[in-house]
């Protein structure tokens, strides 16, 4: 166990904690079974690491990553138990999708050691619904954390500090931008190639990002879905044709033949894109089952992905409408509207460039101009950047 905590007290070392991101303060730490989900590369295991540093009692902490070598030779619970003979109170367990039967162990620390809390993360949230063999239902809560918003991205890339804004306000054109030194179109540019994930500073985004999209299409779908490997390269292809699309309103039947897999099976397909949060789905307005209404439009998840996967420069329409659903998505069901591109909470929003006219939403009430290039806000036209101030 020794090296467990040499590895432990390493990463911790090297943790940063100048900024920590918002999403922190959703997460009731206070709860004994804790679940932290997401895409690859969004920053749970620097949050998980930020809060042990910064909170708890790092003497009775113990974080580990579920792929260490060492658990090729001992279990979770093991490992769990020997912790807590030792005064642990609090184990964090990283990436836990990579420890075959992760639940079940789980659920024995939760019952067997009451004095115990832990936390778990995982990548693959497609592996963590097929590993989660015991129902911790009752007792984990579980947690989704998005990539960055684009204030985020403002406050880490600058060193500042901007507030969130509520949609009210946000419709108001009233979000915290240092307009007198700066100004938001640039800083949006950059955000939409690459300012979504937090490793944006590097020089190899592209190349990092890359490789996380090819682990959950090469490894994880396939294995959960127990496809013939060969099915990635479709599932890449699915992922290509969006990239290189404006919004795409899937034709099942064509696709299919172009993917040159039977119509029944894309479905499904977009599905496993759908949950692993490389995709989002924009489905019709309704009250019925989310998953038995019909999909308007697919979306990747994020603007970065297009960027790094497509050949050619992303559609500027898609990029605008990608980034708007991917924001509100994070707070609101965002549905498809009959007469625009969007609906919340019976606001209806039309997404377009500086000159969009919104023919469309003239004769409503509740309806605003969502445009890009512009700064400020007027009347019903609000920049889309401002969209990014939701969380």
């Amino acid at each position: 166990m020794e090296t467990l905590f040499e590895s432990y007290r390493l990463l911790l070392e090297i943790t940063p904690t100048d900024y920590v991101r918002s999403f922190h303060n959703k997460i009731n730490w206070k709860n004994r079974l804790i679940g932290l989900v997401g895409q690859k590369g969004v920053g749970k295991s620097t949050l998980l690491l930020q809060h042990i540093k910064k909170y708890d009692n790092i003497e009775e902490t113990l974080y580990v990553q579920a792929d260490d070598m060492y658990f090729s030779g001992h279990g979770l619970y093991e490992t769990a138990y020997d912790f807590y003979k030792r005064g642990g109170k609090r184990l964090y367990i990283d990436e836990i999708h990579k420890y075959k039967g992760w639940s079940t162990e789980i659920k024995m620390i939760y019952d067997k050691l009451p004095k115990m809390s832990v936390v778990y993360s995982g990548s693959s949230l497609l592996a963590l619904k097929k590993g989660n063999s015991a129902d911790l239902s009752r007792r984990a809560i579980e947690y989704a954390m998005p990539g960055l918003s684009f204030r985020e991205y403002l406050n880490i890339a600058n060193g500042w500090n901007l507030k969130t804004a509520s949609l009210d306000d946000i419709l108001q054109g009233k979000v915290d931008f240092p307009y007198s030194e700066h100004r938001p179109i640039k800083y949006f540019e950059e955000y939409c190639r690459k300012g979504y994930y937090p490793f944006f500073k590097e020089e190899d985004y592209n190349l990092r990002l890359k490789q996380a999209i090819n682990e959950t299409v090469e490894h994880d779908i396939p294995s959960y879905a127990d496809m013939p490997v060969a099915s990635a390269v479709k599932l890449k292809k699915l992922m290509y044709v969006l990239a290189n699309s404006v919004p795409f309103k899937p034709n099942y039947s064509k696709l299919a033949q172009e993917l040159e897999i039977g119509r029944n099976q894309l479905p499904d397909y977009i599905e496993y894109l759908e949950k692993s949060r490389l995709f989002n789905a924009l489905k019709e307005k309704g009250t019925g089952d989310s998953l038995l209404r019909k999909v308007e439009k697919l979306y990747l998840n994020n603007s970065n992905i297009a960027y790094a996967i497509s050949d050619i420069k992303p559609d500027s329409g898609t990029v605008r409408e990608t980034m708007f659903l991917s924001w509100m998505s994070e707070s609101f069901n965002v549905t498809a509207s009959s007469v625009s591109d969007f609906e919340i909470d019976g606001i209806t929003f039309e997404v377009g460039g500086k000159s969009k006219k919104g023919h469309q939403i003239k004769d409503l009430d509740n309806a605003y101009l969502v445009k890009d290039n512009v700064e400020y806000a007027i009347g019903n036209s609000i920049p889309i950047w401002m969209f990014g101030f939701v969380y």
